[in-house]
């Protein structure tokens, strides 16, 4: 044989036993058996629909430190202490005042009775009983439009938004990934368009805003209606029809800033008639009964509950949801439902008595919807600080954190949040749920949800990818956030892979790779307020 091919050959062999190590070396030890077990148990004995029924229809809604947060977080620990789990509430703060709603009513009245479906937004306030007012148009969204209206809208009822055009429905509400939609997502991502799609939706003058030059204008529109003492503030939601109405906060929790007059949001049906009837000059009065609640300022609580470990009980894995929500329905798909899923998933391994190596550690947050302030919180103060990226002992000892907080809809996979290290472990974590239509993974980010504030000290933090089911279209934020509209099938298969998953986690020889710390990021200097007129600034 020739010394060329001889060589070639020998090449060949060595190239082959380099990748069979490779591939043994990089082989997970999945424990198919103990798969088998979570699949079989969630099958037979589910309690995650039980789990939802009791936070939405019971406990619901649930916004932030409001007394139907605290009794669902209440609620929580006990059910998860009956169950031999340590639990309890753990205090973050401060959080400002909060809010409830204790009676509703809106109709118009003239020119015909028409009851208005709606709700009363977040941080405003009451009416003084029930009260019969004019309606008026007043668009405003400058302060050249605040001097437009100024003297003219005392008592009266203000349209404060242009109506939205409808067009009728040639889509259905409820859509799931297809598996073309599943392949380009795991594909490197381009340029994410997302945040100038949102743009789109304020009005044009409010576009090209920062996000304090918008807080600011809305700030200073609540407290013109205030002084301008107007009976009610009538808006629409950013999307939803047919009785789908998108709403959440209308004034602001901080303690020092007013709380604007009653402000409340309808379906963008019954607004646009109110409006049209106006823009023809024909009077329309309207019914109103409004009583709301400011609760006095208080810290807020995170429910944090955990398994121990055994051999490496120092070193911990997190999984979590949100518990809070907005108050237009029960809080059921955002988030009961991953609420509900991850409280389910900590059953199942405490039922089963699975033994784990890592401590299995459960958070439910408070003050997501404000701004992921529970689990920002909590991150702070046990394991660094992203604003100096000071860090504490624990930061090398948490493993990874697997949030879900997208609707009810099952796990489709899993968004790597860049760290494409972790790609070829959850590749063959996936495999035992191919039949369950799970696993695929995408290097992209996520957005919006409690996994970031893990992330932002380079910690692995993980969104699982989700059905929408009717998500964006009927319940995000809105008064069709209900249990009916969650999925009991897709619940129990999401707490099955979330369950999985932070076994496996807890078991692995290697905590998961991390990506680089990330470089401090101090927070933005406020902008100072400018001082009311005749007085000099401080």
């Amino acid at each position: 044989m020739p010394m060329l091919r001889q060589l070639r050959l020998v090449a060949r062999g060595l190239a082959t036993v380099f990748i069979a190590v490779a591939i043994a070396a990089s082989e997970e030890n999945v424990d198919l058996y103990t798969m088998q077990r979570i699949r079989a148990e969630e099958r037979s004995h589910s309690k995650v629909m039980d789990t939802l029924f009791y936070l939405s229809d019971v406990n619901g809604p649930r916004l932030t430190n409001s007394p139907n947060f605290f009794s669902a977080a209440n609620w929580v620990v006990k059910q998860l202490s009956d169950l031999g789990i340590p639990a309890k509430t753990e205090k973050w703060g401060p959080f400002g005042r909060s809010w409830r709603v204790d009676k509703f009513y809106a109709a118009m009245v003239e020119p015909q009775y028409q009851a208005l479906i709606g709700f009363p937004l977040a941080w405003t306030a009451s009416t003084p009983g029930q009260i019969t007012a004019e309606a008026i148009i007043a668009t405003i969204y400058t302060e050249a439009d605040m001097e437009k209206y100024k003297g003219k809208l005392k008592g009266k009822v203000v349209l404060s938004m242009k109506p939205r055009s409808l067009e009728l429905s040639t889509k259905p509400l409820s859509s799931r990934w297809s598996d073309s939609e599943l392949a380009e997502t795991e594909k490197f991502p381009e340029a994410n368009a997302g945040r100038a799609a949102n743009r789109s939706r304020l009005p044009e003058p409010w576009q090209n805003m920062t996000p304090d030059q918008l807080r600011a204008i809305r700030k200073k529109i609540n407290e013109f209606f205030a002084s301008e003492n107007v009976a009610a503030i009538l808006s629409f939601g950013y999307a939803g029809d047919g009785g789908t109405v998108f709403g959440s906060s209308g004034g602001d929790r901080e303690p020092k800033d007013e709380v604007p007059p009653a402000s409340i949001v309808v379906t963008p049906e019954h607004y646009n008639r109110i409006y049209r009837l106006l823009s023809h000059e024909i009077p329309v009065k309207l019914d109103l009964d409004v009583k709301t609640t400011i609760l006095p300022p208080q810290d807020s609580a995170n429910v944090i509950a955990e398994i121990a470990g055994g051999k490496k009980k120092d070193e911990v894995v997190m999984l979590g949801a949100h518990l809070d929500s907005w108050h237009g329905g029960t809080g059921a798909t955002d988030n009961g439902a991953g609420s509900a899923v991850t409280i389910e998933a900590i059953r199942l391994l405490k039922t089963l008595n699975l033994r784990m190596d890592r401590t299995v550690r459960l958070a439910l947050w408070g003050g997501e919807e404000e701004g992921l302030l529970g689990s920002r919180a909590y991150v702070k103060e046990h394991f660094g600080d992203p604003e100096t990226m000071k860090l504490t002992e624990a930061h090398a000892k948490l493993d990874a954190y697997f949030n879900l907080d997208n609707g009810s809809g099952k796990i489709r996979g899993i968004y790597l949040q860049g760290n494409d290290m972790c790609r070829p472990i959850f590749e063959q974590w996936f495999m035992p749920f191919k039949d369950m239509e799970a696993g695929a993974i995408t290097v992209r980010d996520t957005g919006g949800t409690d996994h970031l504030s893990f992330d932002a000290v380079g910690l692995p933090g993980f969104q699982f990818i989700q059905d929408e089911l009717e998500y964006s279209t009927r319940t995000h934020h809105s008064n069709m956030d209900v249990y009916d509209r969650a999925s009991e099938s897709d619940l129990k298969q999401a707490a099955t892979i979330v369950a999985s998953f932070v076994y496996l986690t807890a078991n692995r020889s290697e905590m998961l790779p991390r990506k680089p710390l990330p470089p401090p990021k101090p927070a933005p200097k406020p902008v100072p307020e400018e001082p009311a007129k005749g007085k000099p600034a401080a």
